[in-house]
């Protein structure tokens, strides 16, 4: 059974599912919480952004998404974006007040997730927004010892030794 409140929210999952970004902005105007995660734990913003949705991430953001509002284990928005590379949301992201060195539960941070998965667009974004390369995860792996583990060769050049 489904909560008040998850229901409530059903509509704004479907339109951010579908990158309405009309519908987004009406239903955030009408209420819809625009933080409040779905039956899986994750937020509008979060589904929106995964998605490659620009418009309806900009919406959500217009409309008082926390960037910063972490999922699964700590990881932020941008953190999972990362994932797949979605560089022109991560300025829209950092635009916002992203926390550009934000860690997860292990200590990970976006520039590590650009650099594991070979996002070197992504990668050079944060760097030049002024993304901390120094950091360490919980098992003392920079992003350079990362880069070096995954034969990344690329981050290799651009991040500092």
């Amino acid at each position: 059974m489904h909560s008040t409140a998850f229901n409530s929210q059903e509509p704004l999952v479907q339109a951010v599912r579908q990158g309405d970004a009309a519908a987004i902005t009406r239903l955030l105007a009408d209420g819809a919480d625009a933080n409040a995660p779905d039956g899986r734990g994750f937020t509008p913003l979060v589904l929106a952004a995964y998605e490659g949705h620009l418009e309806a991430t900009r919406a959500l953001l217009a409309g008082g998404a926390d960037p910063n509002q972490s999922v699964g284990g700590g990881n932020t928005v941008l953190m999972g974006i990362a994932f797949k590379g979605h560089s022109a949301l991560a300025q829209l992201l950092l635009d916002h007040g992203a926390e550009l060195n934000a860690r997860n539960a292990e200590g990970s941070t976006a520039l590590m997730f650009a650099v594991l998965f070979g996002r070197n667009e992504f990668l050079d974004l944060l760097l030049r927004a002024g993304a901390d390369a120094t950091l360490r995860d919980h098992n003392g792996h920079s992003a350079r010892d990362l880069a070096r583990q995954k034969g990344n060769d690329y981050a290799l050049t651009v991040l500092p030794e």
